[in-house]
């Protein structure tokens, strides 16, 4: 309930500084977060660098706690590093040319008998969670839509029941591209 005071009628006084009008201590820890997830870019040239497999372990590991419905985790992770393989997989599709000359590349491998409606949503978030984990380490790489890929799904030795949602492309960044632009609010 709210009552009319006529005292205060006609007296508007400046509000005290408060934690709400104030800048909070934490708002530059807010900003470097923000700044984290707007300096993400798509890497496409790698250094001729190593990226240890701890790295790539620790990228899946944390794309576990990616959301997904139900906490059904419909996913699975094939990381590779050999460069045989890594060349292979670079030939089968027009857009596949980054991993020629990455380090490693992780494939997303989702299961719709897990998540029958939501598999293929559950496993971009598990795939964007690798990409964040991967950009927090200042690795870099690069998403290729493997969905529907017949020839990289078999090379993967992915079974039929399951799909090769998204195959991530990684290494240590030799270029910096520039902000692309974005479509207004």
């Amino acid at each position: 309930m709210c009552k009319k005071s006529n005292s205060l009628i006609g007296k508007i006084e400046k509000p005290e500084e408060t934690n709400i009008t104030k800048k909070p201590r934490i708002f530059h820890m807010e900003k470097e977060k923000l700044d984290f997830l707007l300096t993400r870019r798509s890497i496409r040239k790698f250094q001729d660098k190593e990226v240890s497999l701890d790295l790539l372990k620790k990228a899946v590991d944390i794309a576990r706690y990616a959301p997904s419905a139900h906490n059904n985790q419909p996913w699975e992770f094939i990381i590779v590093t050999n460069r045989e393989k890594l060349e292979a997989l670079s030939e089968m599709y027009i857009w596949a040319k980054p991993l020629k000359a990455a380090k490693a590349c992780i494939a997303i491998v989702t299961d719709p008998k897990l998540s029958p409606r939501t598999h293929l949503i559950d496993g971009a978030n598990a795939t964007m969670y690798v990409w964040l984990a991967l950009h927090a380490m200042g690795l870099g790489g690069v998403w290729i839509n493997a969905l529907e890929n017949k020839e990289m799904k078999k090379a993967l030795k992915i079974p039929d029941d399951k799909n090769l949602l998204a195959i991530l492309a990684i290494g240590w960044p030799a270029e910096r591209p520039k902000p692309r632009p974005r479509k207004s609010l």
